[in-house]
C-alpha cells in the first residue's frame, strides 16, 4: 500500500467519526490557506537551502552544514506527533531509510514540537533518522512554510487534547506547511514538495527517485 493510500484510508476511517461539520471546517481552511498565497512564497529548487543547527530528540545540535559535508540531504517538516498523517509519513520514510543512506544521503525530519515531544514521535514511529525541534518555528519561517493556524482550528484541536502551546512550548499556534526536500551537497535546493493540503504527503519513492537523480 502507497503511503498515499495509507494517508486516505485514515481520512476515510477518520471522516466516519468525526464530529458533525469537522471534515468540511477543515477542508474549508484547507482552501483558505491555498487561497493565501502561501506558497509562492515558500523555497523552490534551484533556491539555497538556508543552513540551520537545530537540537534532536536527545538534546545532540544538529547542523545542516555538517551534514552536507558527507553528502546530500533530504529535509522533511511535519506538524507534530499529534498528527496521524505526519506520523504515517515518518514511517513510511523509515522504512527506506536504509535506501535513502544507501544513496549517501541523511534524511532529517522538522517540526516545531519541543525535543520532549520529538524524542516521543521518534520512539512511538521506531525512527532511525533526526527528530529536530524548531521552536518558534525560525527554520521552517527561513523555508517560507509558516502560517498561523486558524482561530477555528485551534478550538478544535484544543477540545481534542492537541492544544499546539503545551506541545510546542510558545503560544504562537504557528504550523509549517508539510514539505520535503531534497538539497545537493552545495546547498541548492534539488527537488521541492510543499503541499497546504496536510492529508497529502510525497511518496517514499519519489523521495529516492529525487535523490537519484542528483548529479
Amino acid at each position: 500500500m502507497s503511503l498515499q493510500q495509507q494517508l486516505d484510508a485514515f481520512r476515510a476511517e477518520w471522516a466516519a467519526k468525526a464530529p458533525a461539520g469537522r471534515a468540511e471546517l477543515y477542508q474549508e481552511k484547507i482552501d483558505e490557506l491555498h487561497r493565501s498565497g502561501i506558497l509562492e512564497g515558500s523555497l523552490k529548487s534551484g533556491d539555497k537551502c538556508p543552513e540551520f543547527t537545530l537540537p534532536d530528540a536527545q538534546g545532540k545540535r544538529v547542523s545542516s552544514v555538517k551534514l552536507l559535508e558527507n553528502g546530500p540531504l533530504v529535509v522533511t517538516f511535519y506538524r507534530g506527533g499529534w498528527c496521524p498523517y505526519c506520523n504515517l509519513q515518518l514511517r513510511a520514510y523509515q522504512a527506506v531509510l536504509d535506501e535513502i543512506n544507501a544513496l549517501g544521503a541523511a534524511l532529517v525530519a522538522i517540526s516545531p514540537a519541543t525535543p520532549d515531544h520529538a524524542l516521543t514521535t521518534a520512539e512511538k514511529g521506531a525512527l532511525k533518522f533526526s527528530v529536530l525541534s524548531d521552536q518558534s518555528n525560525a527554520v521552517a519561517r527561513s523555508f517560507g512554510l509558516v502560517y498561523t493556524l486558524p482561530v477555528e482550528l485551534q478550538q478544535a484541536l484544543s477540545s481534542i487534547g492537541k492544544a499546539l502551546p503545551a506541545m510546542n512550548g510558545d503560544d504562537s499556534w504557528e504550523l509549517p506547511v508539510p514539505a520535503t526536500f531534497v538539497i545537493r551537497r552545495d546547498g541548492k535546493i534539488a527537488f521541492a514538495h510543499v503541499d497546504v493540503d496536510y492529508r497529502r504527503r510525497l511518496e517514499p519513492k519519489d523521495v529516492l527517485s529525487a535523490v537519484q537523480a542528483l548529479d
